[in-house]
């Protein structure tokens, strides 16, 4: 999910700076369609790909230490 998101969110803001050099921006252009969503996404995208990154360090961290416990009993 980690790098879905991220590379979700680095193509949404890819797309966002080519639509740009391409003229979209002109007369609101960026207002209409999928384009709210797009801009927004890296938005939300980034910062949830960063918090599912320190999960996936507590999870690891957690099951190291699970697996340490159970080979020394």
């Amino acid at each position: 999910m980690f790098t879905g998101l991220v590379m979700l969110s680095v193509a949404a803001f890819i797309a966002v700076l080519i639509a740009t050099m391409a003229g979209v921006a002109e007369n609101d252009g960026f207002s209409q369609g999928v384009w709210p969503i797009v801009i927004m996404l890296p938005w939300f995208g980034l910062p949830l790909a960063f918090l599912l990154l320190i999960a996936l360090f507590i999870v690891h961290a957690v099951n190291r230490s699970r697996t340490a416990r159970a080979q020394t009993n």
